[in-house]
């Protein structure tokens, strides 16, 4: 079919340039004396219109097969491209044929050469409307983005969506699995949203030849599935990919940017790039340590030193969510259940550390 159109426009083509190639030689314009021209020119102006009509039939012809492999090709990229690329980059297309449009008045009276500046004016604001609407693809994408939901269903964002809090989940948050436990009872609001390129990134963990790494992305896997099917939380697969960039940290970051939400994560070092660009972070350690028990320094607690302190004389022991007790002198009851006294309470990096003595010690004094 499209071969034929070619062939059609070859037709045409070639048999107007059959007549203006007859007026050339000083033929009249058949529309211009009708009767003079069609008594005495008729014969010879067909001939140049039939010439014409075959020379475009055979370069038509001719051409057709790379024309329409180039314009396969070329439909076949951009039935690729995604949804955001395709309209980002009409959108900005249309606005620069627009401002050509808007300027044709002005150039429009030029002779000779400047004929040719509408045509290459228009070429230029196209092309560059084309360029910028695609780098601005991401900003489109905040109020559009390709979803699937947990079910494999298209979910686009829309406007009123965007209200929507997003919870943008990192690969080392879905592997540690707490976040499961935490969304049952049901303190994340709002979407998850797992990227795309994150579960590329478990897919690769899971798939490695060190067996701690992959039954570490196993993990994550399990983690996934459990809470896309046991727990009452709507989550989102994010589709899309910033491939200019390579760190699957600098994607979360700039995905967060767009979308409006928060990454959760556990990672130390990406809680702090996400504070330096100004995304809001939700950070599990920060959690955990949240909603550990005060303990405040007097109280008295029970304990079972375990092993030897770095200090001398030290003893420790820890609490049941994992919080270290450093025991002055509590060396020497290493094994035991005891009583003792908190001194101090020091809050680190690390998490939560207090310092205690025996209370044996303190009845004594």
């Amino acid at each position: 079919m499209l071969k034929r159109i070619i062939q059609i426009l070859g037709i045409i083509t070639g048999g107007y340039a059959g007549a203006e190639l007859y007026h050339g030689f000083g033929g009249q314009r058949i529309w211009m004396d009708p009767s003079l021209a069609m008594l005495q020119n008729s014969g010879l102006y067909y001939a140049s219109i039939g010439l014409g009509i075959f020379a475009g039939l055979i370069a038509a012809t001719v051409a057709a097969e790379p024309v329409t492999r180039f314009l396969k090709e070329r439909a076949d990229q951009a039935a690729e491209l995604p949804m955001t690329d395709m309209v980002s980059r009409g959108v900005g297309l249309v606005a620069g044929l627009g401002i050509a449009a808007l300027l044709y008045p002005a150039v429009a009276g030029l002779e000779g050469a400047g004929r040719l500046i509408p045509a290459v004016m228009t070429l230029f604001f196209g092309y560059m409307g084309l360029r910028i609407g695609g780098l601005k693809k991401e900003e489109l994408s905040a109020g559009y983005s390709r979803f699937v939901d947990s079910r494999g269903a298209k979910q686009p964002i829309s406007e009123e969506a965007g209200f929507e809090e997003h919870k943008i989940l990192d690969t080392s948050v879905i592997i540690d699995g707490r976040i499961a436990d935490i969304c049952k009872t049901g303190f994340i609001e709002g979407t998850l949203v797992i990227p795309e390129f994150v579960l590329e990134e478990l897919q690769h963990i899971a798939d490695s030849s060190d067996l701690l790494k992959r039954n570490r992305g196993r993990r994550g896997l399990d983690i996934l599935n459990k809470i896309q099917k046991e727990l009452d939380v709507r989550v989102l697969v994010y589709e899309g990919d910033y491939e200019e960039i390579g760190e699957v940290d600098s994607k979360l970051v700039k995905l967060a940017k767009a979308l409006g939400g928060k990454v959760v994560t556990n990672d130390f070092n990406l809680n702090k790039v996400c504070e330096l660009q100004g995304v809001s972070v939700l950070n599990i350690n920060d959690l955990a340590n949240a909603v550990k028990p005060v303990v405040l320094p007097g109280e008295e607690i029970v304990v079972q030193v375990i092993k030897d302190g770095k200090e001398h004389g030290q003893g420790v022991a820890y609490l049941d969510d994992g919080t270290m007790i450093v025991v002055e002198g509590g060396r020497e009851f290493i094994g035991t259940t005891m009583e003792v006294l908190v001194t101090s309470v020091l809050q680190t990096s690390a998490g939560r550390m207090i310092f205690a003595k025996p209370k044996l010690l303190e009845k004594a004094q």
